[in-house]
């Protein structure tokens, strides 16, 4: 590991939409990075993790990929969209690492106090119970960046609408948190020309191109709006994006989030250059994929 590196572990849901899938391959495609482990979270996370662990795999990399909390905290049902995983028919020979991702989670973390990021693109279940497990986690987590929310309005989203209590317990945890919502990733597209580019770069982006045509047939669509590795790209990237002052949100039972400045170790991503940061991503993946 380069001294100017930055540790790293992935959580994800992967396997949904194909920005989890996208999100893995910037990390991977960023030599900044060391990417120490993958966690997997909401509904089949088995599953999930065996995707996460093949992808990687195609990119030559031998990843740490452990699977988690299966259930909400909220109680309420998992979304399934039901093409997960399918383009892999031999998924299940896939071995993913023994363990609990929370477990992971925390000891990792509170192993190198200051020094692990920890990336969230899915419901925050596994964090929340990271969270709660160790009063350390909240304290010693570098920093927590988190896909979710949306701050335009009260319109909630996905990944906090599934499991509001965990995002209400990960933001009340006073950890120093980045959060990105729809105001913003939905200002991003990626379309056949992104698709196109990374399709040429090796099995791993053959299976990234596969992956995305099956997302844009579930919405009948020939475009994604690319949530995650925008994410990913406000760890990496800072100087792209717009950020408000440190302050602190709140989680409606419904998942809605509001900001308010001023008391507390949150901010919120303002702005994002739509086409510069479609390139970043691509250029990435395709970093990756060769």
């Amino acid at each position: 590991m380069a001294p100017s590196s930055r540790s790293v572990i992935f959580d994800t849901d992967i396997g949904s939409d194909v920005d989890d899938a996208l999100a893995l391959a910037v990390l991977l495609g960023s030599p900044e990075v060391d990417l120490i482990g993958c966690t997997t979270v909401y509904g089949d996370t088995l599953l999930r993790a065996r995707l996460a662990k093949r992808l990687a795999g195609l990119a030559g990399r031998a990843l740490p990929v452990v699977a988690g909390a299966a259930e909400t905290l909220s109680g309420r049902p998992v979304w399934w969209a039901g093409h997960e995983g399918r383009l892999f028919p031999d998924l299940g020979t896939e071995q993913v690492d023994e363990g609990d991702a929370v477990a992971y989670l925390v000891d990792r973390v509170t192993a190198a106090p200051g020094q692990v990021d920890v990336v969230a693109v899915g419901p925050l279940t596994d964090i929340a119970h990271a969270v709660t497990a160790s009063p350390a986690f909240a304290r010693d987590v570098r920093h927590l960046w988190i896909m979710g929310g949306r701050f335009d309005g009260p319109e909630p989203e996905h990944n906090f609408t599934c499991d509001a209590e965990a995002a209400a317990v990960v933001f009340g945890s006073g950890a120093p948190i980045t959060v990105t919502g729809l105001e913003i990733t939905t200002t991003v597209r990626m379309d056949a020309a992104d698709v196109a580019a990374i399709a040429g770069a090796g099995p791993l982006g053959e299976a990234l191109k596969a992956e995305i045509e099956q997302w844009w047939r579930f919405w009948n669509e020939e475009w994604n709006c690319p949530h995650d590795p925008i994410t990913v790209l406000t760890m990496l990237v800072p100087d792209l994006f717009g950020f408000s002052p440190e302050g602190h949100v709140t989680i409606g039972p419904d998942g809605s989030s509001t900001f308010t400045p001023g008391d507390g170790r949150t901010r919120v991503t303002t702005s994002a250059p739509p086409d510069r940061v479609a390139q970043e991503i691509v250029r990435r993946i395709v970093a990756a994929a060769t």
